[in-house]
């Protein structure tokens, strides 16, 4: 066989660049699902997976680059050469794929071989997908088409998956052990203990029970964000009464009034969000400049300007400290899972919600060194009133 003169419908590429005979072609329907490469334009090697395809010989006559990249085989090396010994397979039971399901000499009736874990040489996982083209529903086959997909994206969502579980068993037993004791030794020993010493382990419970509300409000966070799913309720919201609220919350909880210092801008513009999800991510920045922080927290509130369009787009909200900052070699993990500033407690979700949060309003999310060398927070959200109000 010439290879490049026989290739599946619809797939072009530099190792199959002439056209089928028209007779090869065909009207077959189950061709179809090839033909619309040709019909869009595209060349296998704009695909985002592995493609590879075997004639009716079982000659490899496509092998993008894809494919190339995740086997560790050139095209040049797979092109024309039975494709159990250009793309050899096996199971994780190390049984070679393609005598277990012989695609060629199988049941005629089979479409296919659904997506499954198998491993090239050397051990390397991939996954991988089959399709069987047929001249008619139990006829020979005329094409086999294979899929292949790279393991690692799954296996750092199982890993971020292990992560999150280990983080919140780890989290949820210490409070939860609390809980269980204090309100254990309650009750079995009411009568020995005073007034006092009672209200202090009740408050104790409460603490630990609001800690477990809070994860578990984290959590719930974490699957709407990483689901798409985060619901945005907009209202207009004072974002300077807010950042007050906040300032003044910190100051009921013993910190100095002067450590806070807040920088109005005005005119603000009007400011369309959902009042809880904002709270929620300056609660986080302000906690995390007055935990991880050092001297004055400094809170920025201005407008927003776009130098292209030469006006008021968004409103920003700056949050900065005087500590020792965050390293430049961290800058880039800031906002993913699990990343703490330090080892003064947190599960390390926070600024992951707040990024979270912020995106889903349609703005953006920075973190650099202040003036002052700590770290500086800034996000911007975006102005105006919503289309369904207009």
């Amino acid at each position: 066989m010439s290879v490049g003169t026989s290739r599946p419908r619809g797939v072009r590429g530099s190792a199959t660049r002439t056209p089928a005979p028209r007779a090869d072609r065909g009207d077959h329907s189950d061709d179809r699902d090839h033909s619309d490469l040709d019909d869009l334009g595209l060349d296998p090697d704009d695909l985002p997976d592995g493609l590879v395809v075997a004639d009716e010989s079982g000659q490899v006559i496509c092998f993008n680059a894809a494919a190339a990249r995740i086997t560790a085989v050139r095209p040049t090396d797979a092109i024309g050469r039975p494709i159990e010994r250009a793309l050899p397979l096996e199971d994780l039971e190390g049984r070679r794929w393609w005598q277990l399901t012989d695609p060629y000499g199988g049941l005629a009736t089979r479409v296919g071989q659904p997506e499954r874990n198998l491993l090239l040489p050397g051990g390397r996982e991939v996954l991988v997908t089959a399709r069987y083209v047929r001249s008619r529903p139990t006829g020979p086959l005329r094409r086999l088409v294979v899929s292949l997909r790279d393991t690692e994206a799954r296996r750092r969502t199982e890993r971020s998956h292990a992560e999150l579980i280990a983080t919140v068993a780890h989290e949820l037993r210490s409070p939860l052990t609390s809980v269980k004791g204090f309100t254990a030794t309650l009750l079995a020993k009411w009568e020995r203990f005073t007034d006092d010493q009672k209200k202090l382990m009740l408050e104790t419970v409460d603490a630990d029970a609001n800690r477990v509300t809070r994860l578990i409000a984290e959590l719930l966070d974490i699957s709407r964000i990483d689901s798409g799913r985060l619901e945005v309720r907009r209202q207009p919201v004072d974002i300077g009464a807010a950042v007050g609220r906040h300032v003044q919350a910190h100051v009921a909880a013993g910190q100095a009034a002067d450590r806070f210092l807040v920088r109005l801008a005005q005119p603000l513009p009007d400011l369309w969000a959902d009042p809880d999800k904002i709270d929620q991510v300056l609660s986080n920045l302000l906690e995390n400049a007055v935990r991880h922080g050092e001297g004055t927290v400094t809170i920025d509130v201005a407008p927003s300007y776009s130098p292209r369009e030469r006006a008021c787009t968004g409103t920003s909200v700056t949050v900065s400290d005087e500590g020792t900052g965050i390293p430049e070699e961290s800058m880039n993990r800031v906002f993913t899972r699990f990343w703490r500033g330090s080892k003064r407690g947190g599960t390390g979700l926070g600024l992951y919600i707040v990024k979270g949060i912020v995106e889903a309003h349609g703005g953006t999310i920075t973190v650099g060194r202040g003036p002052a060398g700590g770290a500086e927070f800034r996000f911007t959200l975006p102005v105006g009133t919503p289309a369904y109000l207009q």
